[in-house]
């Protein structure tokens, strides 16, 4: 059974769960800012099982849209669908059920974080489009992985505070810096196949790009701390992603695909860190 389920798994990245990760840490730091500290349980697990599910089914729409890339690309020509452990038609029931299993979590949550979902579906499902027409995809990317920010203060509110949009910011600035040692690593294969990064729209400067992401995301928290009054606490875990984004850095800087690709790995450490310091100061 679980030989049958594995091919499942792989296409949906259960034996990967940084991705996830990445999405799940901001939208728990926004839930816990939008609840005071104490977010709801229904909640907190709605928003694990959502991040999960929907991050499955992104990975599942790329992974479709980009096929024929993959398989001319060193880490990516062993997936699923490359190899035809999965066919194309399987992997589209299988989204399917991904999509329909996230949406019955939507129902005992008000109208408002409805359509921020819908919303949130239609960007992550379009990404794999935009690394054929857009120079920074990363950006479309940090706008999908941002949406769970504004979904988790809409569930608790029921309106959206410009804290939110704010966090949204940060956010995609994070994303855009950890991503960019993602595309690092694929930037050869990516130039063969005519596939778009910012690793490649910024050329010879991408560190120093992905370094000022990471100074705007870390400099924009530290504004809202500031501005909101939070506790010290907070500084700790601030601290620790400051920690976090100098040692990526220093591994992007040497260019190694092996450090670079270790330097996305980690990058949800900066998450949590920043999680653990919120959820310190507000309790």
């Amino acid at each position: 059974m679980f030989d049958r389920a594995s091919p499942y798994l792989r296409l949906a990245r259960v034996d990967k769960p940084v991705g996830t990760f990445l999405l799940l840490w901001p939208t728990l730091g926004a839930l816990s800012i939008a609840a005071d500290g104490h977010p709801p349980p229904h909640l907190l697990v709605t928003f694990i099982l959502g991040s999960f599910l929907m991050r499955s089914a992104g990975c599942v729409a790329n992974d479709l849209a980009d096929e024929r890339f993959d398989a001319h690309v060193t880490r990516t020509k062993h997936r699923p669908l490359v190899c035809g452990a999965i066919s194309r038609k399987q992997a589209r029931r299988f989204l399917f059920l991904l999509l329909v299993l996230a949406a019955l979590l939507l129902l005992p949550l008000n109208a408002l974080t409805g359509l921020y979902a819908l919303g949130a579906s239609a960007i992550a499902l379009c990404y794999p489009l935009g690394k054929r027409v857009f120079g920074l995809p990363q950006v479309v990317l940090g706008v999908a992985f941002s949406f769970g920010i504004p979904m988790a203060f809409a569930s608790v509110l029921d309106f959206v505070p410009a804290v939110a949009w704010w966090l949204c910011a940060a956010n995609l600035f994070w994303v855009v810096g950890y991503d960019t040692a993602y595309a690092m690593v694929d930037r050869p294969d990516d130039l063969l196949a005519g596939v778009r990064s910012s690793a490649i729209t910024f050329g010879r400067h991408e560190v120093l790009a992905a370094s000022g992401c990471f100074a705007a995301y870390l400099g924009i928290f530290a504004v809202l701390a500031i501005a909101s009054g939070w506790t010290a606490a907070f500084w700790v875990g601030w601290t620790g992603a400051l920690g976090c984004v100098v040692d990526q850095c220093f591994k992007m800087g040497s260019r190694d695909p092996a450090l670079c690709f270790e330097a996305f790995n980690r990058a949800h450490r900066t998450g949590l860190c920043m999680l653990v310091g919120l959820a310190w100061a507000l309790t």
